[in-house]
Order: structure tokens, then C-alpha cells, then sequence
């Protein structure tokens, strides 16, 4: 008997170790993602993204050698779930190195807890709250471990309002432009309110009190009547895309002439699908350079990378998709600097992403556009892309087939450079 325990404490011991070692040769990384809740329309494709680029890059080596640990949870874009999650990452016996996050009240809800605990989050938010590392604007609270790609809600809305002035001049419409912000009460849609209609009034618009609607798909018939009314010329659709689809075509039944401006998860091809010729014309933004299948040598990456969970590599993928795979490599390299500058500590990761400029991903040229991340300023970039949805015929069917024949067109329209004004930091 007393052999026999011995032998069991023997491998009770191997056990453990070997379990120990197998933890020390891998980087945790938390990962939050909305299949299930008020943004998973656009939530799913990109979470896939982020699931499909780290598989990839387990893959192909990992990151320093070390094969990453990806804690990915669907938390249904509910706050509270979000931070019974992150309470979990941040523990000591199990920190991770870096969150890939993404809701914007979330990730507001955690911006101090991350600063204290030293973990980077690079989120689907693109709150200007976030880009302010040290506080320095007093406009939001210090957010030195946030992180995303692509442009601000409130830079991409006030490259659309400049698009919208100049196409108001070209059609040498009389008086003043009327502007009006639209979407739920919530941080999100919130989040460039103030920063548009300051802008809009500074172009000349005249602004109009906001119009309210939720972020679940529904009826919007009276906000349709009362944007007619108001005789609004150019209306911001702060939502995602699946309650932006019911506004949309609820102001095209009541009749209501206005140029819809769309927030970036407001707008992609599956949404051109869904809402039809309703959709048509909507001015929106791209945080990449080409959409899928787009001429850029990055795109076979791309392409690559979606096999992960299409293997046949027939599924289309949307924009968001493509801004996500782009997201989640740049969180990689900023993992691949730490390993290499002391380990993937949260602190070595953030000091990762200040180690390029004008920075794109390897094996990503052409597709994501170069960005900059300092320890003053997190505006990674101020280039606003803009593009027009094209609807032209019936938009039933493959979505492959539809973006081949040309139903559905996404047009670039315009590239708003913005001054990187400090004033405007992290609002």
C-alpha cells in the first residue's frame, strides 16, 4: 500500500508539472465577442474573425514559440457579464496578456480596472473615450490600455458631415443643411454625438433635436414620420446595422428624401442584402482598404485565414470580418514584441503597439491601413475612407452572387484626411 501511494504521489507530481509546463508555453488571451445579444449582426462576423486570425496563428508557429490560449466567450453585449469575465482574466493565478474586447459600454465599464491591472484591450469599440492614454483632454478618464484599428465614431462622423457640406454645395441646395443624430440612448450610438453636432454646427448645419430608436430591430414608423417632418437632409444612423435596417426602410415606405449617414457597424454588405433598395446610397465608413476579394496582396492572407472555419473558402465575408482579422494581427505582433522584450506581460504588450509607425501587419499590405499608436495619443489613424452602397436590382439570393454581378456595389466616394488636433483627443 504504502508503495503503491508513493507511485501515485510520484505521478500526481508528473502530472502536475507536465500541466505546468504546458501553461508556461502558452499566452492567455481573453476574447469577448456578441453572437447573441443587441450587435451580434455584425458581432458574429467579427468575432469569427478574431477566433479564425489567433487559430492561424496558432497554426503557423504561434508567438515566440508559445501557442496562444484563447479564452473566447459569447457575454450576449451585456455589461455586467463582461466584467464577471474580465474579473476572471485579471486574476493573478490566471491573468491573460491582452483582451481582444468589443462593445462600447463594456469597454468603458472596464477602462479603469485595465489600467490598474496593466491589460491591454484592443476592442470593437471606437469610442474617441478611448484614445486618450493619459487624460490629458479631460473630455474621458485616462485609458492608457485601450486600444482599436480603424478611426474614431467621432472621426468618421465628422469626415461624413465634411463629405455631406461639400455634396449639399455641389447640389447647390438654398439656406442650411439639416443635420439630426439618430439611435438608442446608450454609450455606443452616444459616443460621437456631441463631436457631430459640434462639428455639423461648425460647418454651417442647421442641428436638429436627436431622434431615439433602440438597438433591436422593430418599428420606427413614427421616427420615420417625425425625420420627414423636421425636413432633416442628412441623418446619422448610430445603430448597428439590424435596427438601422428597420429605420431605413420604414423612412423609405414613408416617404422621407434623406441622405442617411451610417456608423461603422451601421452598414456592410450583408445589411445592402437585407434592407434592399433601401439601403441604397448610404454613406458610411471602411476601416480597410478593399472589401473582400478586393486587389491587395494582404487579401490572400486574408483569405488564408477564413479557411480556418470555411475551409471550402465559399462563405463571403463582410467588412467587418476583414477589420477584425486586421485587428487581431495587430494585437499579434504586439504579442510577438513583448515575447521578444522581456515576456507578454500587459505592460510589454502595450509598449508593443508603440513600436511602429504607420504600421500594417505583415502579409497584410493593401488591406489594413497603416496606423500609429503613441503613449500620448491613441488615434491609430485619421484617415476616414468613405463609401456609398450601390443597389441596383433584387438583392435576394447568394450574397457571393450578388456582390459578383453587381447588385450590390460598395463605391468609394471620398478619403477625409483629419488634422490630428489635440483639442479633439478623446472626444
Amino acid at each position: 500500500m504504502k508503495t503503491k501511494s508513493l507511485l501515485s504521489t510520484a505521478s500526481l507530481a508528473l502530472v502536475i508539472a507536465a500541466f505546468s509546463a504546458g501553461a508556461q508555453a502558452q499566452i492567455a488571451v481573453g476574447h469577448l465577442e456578441d453572437r447573441s445579444g443587441g450587435t451580434s449582426d455584425v458581432g458574429t462576423p467579427y468575432g469569427q474573425a478574431v477566433a479564425d486570425t489567433f487559430a492561424w496563428v496558432n497554426k503557423n508557429g504561434g508567438v515566440g514559440g508559445k501557442q496562444l490560449n484563447v479564452d473566447t466567450n459569447d457575454y450576449g453585449y451585456q455589461v455586467p457579464r463582461a466584467i464577471a469575465l474580465y474579473k476572471k482574466w485579471s486574476a493573478p493565478d490566471s491573468k491573460v496578456a491582452a483582451i481582444m474586447g468589443w462593445g462600447t459600454a463594456d469597454t468603458e465599464a472596464l477602462t479603469g480596472f485595465l489600467a490598474q491591472d496593466k491589460i491591454p484591450d484592443l476592442s470593437g469599440s471606437y469610442a474617441a473615450a478611448l484614445t486618450d492614454p493619459e487624460g490629458i483632454s479631460g473630455k474621458a478618464k485616462p485609458a492608457p490600455y485601450n486600444f482599436f484599428y480603424g478611426p474614431s465614431y467621432s472621426d468618421s462622423l465628422r469626415a461624413m458631415l465634411i463629405w455631406a457640406a461639400e455634396d449639399w454645395k455641389a447640389k447647390g441646395k438654398p439656406g442650411k443643411p439639416k443635420f439630426v443624430h439618430m439611435g438608442a440612448n446608450h454609450p455606443y450610438p452616444n459616443a460621437p454625438k456631441a463631436a457631430g453636432e459640434a462639428m455639423a454646427t461648425e460647418l454651417g448645419f442647421e442641428v436638429l433635436p436627436p431622434l431615439v430608436f433602440a438597438l433591436a430591430p422593430g418599428d420606427y414608423s413614427a421616427q420615420c414620420l417625425s425625420l420627414k417632418s423636421s425636413g432633416a437632409n442628412y441623418a446619422y444612423l448610430g445603430n448597428t446595422a439590424a435596427s438601422n435596417i428597420s429605420v431605413m426602410k420604414a423612412c423609405k415606405t414613408a416617404g422621407a428624401e434623406v441622405q442617411f449617414l451610417g456608423n461603422v457597424w451601421g452598414m456592410d454588405e450583408n445589411a445592402a442584402k437585407t434592407a434592399g433598395d433601401a439601403a441604397n446610397g448610404v454613406i458610411f465608413p471602411l476601416r480597410t482598404a478593399v472589401s473582400w476579394g478586393g486587389d491587395a496582396p494582404g487579401m490572400k492572407t486574408v483569405m488564408e485565414i477564413s479557411k480556418m472555419s470555411d475551409p471550402t473558402g465559399k462563405v463571403y465575408r463582410p467588412v467587418h470580418y476583414i477589420a477584425a482579422v486586421c485587428s487581431a494581427l495587430y494585437m499579434k505582433e504586439a504579442l510577438d514584441w513583448a515575447a521578444k522584450n522581456g515576456g507578454a506581460t500587459g505592460e510589454n504588450v502595450r509598449k508593443g503597439f508603440y513600436q511602429k509607425k504607420d504600421w500594417v501587419p505583415a502579409g497584410m499590405e493593401g488591406v489594413c491601413n497603416p496606423s500609429t499608436w503613441t503613449d500620448k495619443d491613441h488615434r491609430g489613424t485619421l484617415k476616414v475612407d468613405l463609401y456609398r452602397t450601390k443597389i441596383s436590382g433584387a438583392t435576394d439570393g447568394d450574397l457571393n452572387d450578388l456582390m459578383a454581378k453587381g447588385a450590390i456595389k460598395l463605391e468609394k466616394v471620398k478619403t477625409v484626411e483629419l488634422p490630428r488636433k489635440p483639442e479633439l483627443l478623446g472626444w
